[in-house]
Formats: structure tokens, sequence, C-alpha cells
């Protein structure tokens, strides 16, 4: 089922959708994103750069749609159908920051609840 926080930026991100529909830009749904979030007073955070460590080297250049609480990564895609690595990325942010849950949301997909994915390590 998941749990409350996940359920709660789900919930928003299908307010975006059910208003805007598919077929925009990433960076519309998320700026329409975040606005769903400050009007249910979710804290989140945008375009997080995030470090990858590699023996002992650290190599800039990821960055993190949203966090959401501290807690919770966002990735944001528009996107007919999604890719195997638009997951990988997801992990690999969540490996990197040390978080343990992560949410694919794609706005295109033709309803929302089919463009959500949970990842978890």
């Amino acid at each position: 089922m998941g749990d409350f926080l996940t359920q709660k930026i789900i919930g928003a991100a299908i307010e975006v959708h059910k208003i805007l529909g598919a077929g925009l830009l990433e960076s519309i749904y998320e700026e329409a994103l975040c606005h769903e979030f400050d009007l249910r007073e979710i804290r989140f955070q945008r375009q997080i750069e995030v470090d990858v460590v590699y023996k002992d080297k650290i190599i800039k250049g990821q960055r993190l749609d949203l966090l959401v609480e501290d807690e919770v990564v966002v990735e944001i895609k528009s996107l007919a159908r999604l890719p195997e690595a638009a997951t990988a990325q997801v992990l690999s942010y969540l490996k990197a920051t040390g978080l343990k849950r992560g949410l694919l949301i794609n706005f295109g997909a033709a309803t929302l609840i089919q463009g959500v994915k949970r990842i978890s390590l």
C-alpha cells in the first residue's frame, strides 16, 4: 500500500495530472507539482545536486528533481513509455543520498496511477 508521505506525494501528482493532462514538458509538471506541494504544505527541495563517489573521488553532475520532506526522492518524467534506465536512475539517487524511498512519476501516462512507480532500497 505504501506509506502516508508517498501517498500525499502521489495525491498531489494526480491532481496536477488531472488538471494539466499528459504531453507537456517535465519542467512544467515540476513547477505545477511544487505549487501543489506548497498548497498542501508539503516541504520539498528542487534540483538538488547529488555527488557520486567513485574510488574516493567525488563526481558531480547528478541532480534530483525533488526531495520531499528530506525523505523521498521524486523523479519526474513526461514520456509515452518509461525506459528501464529511469528506474536505474532513481536507484542511483537513493544509493548516492543514503535514502530508502523514491517515486518515479511519469506524467506522460494516460492515467497517472499507471505512471507511478515506487522504488525502495
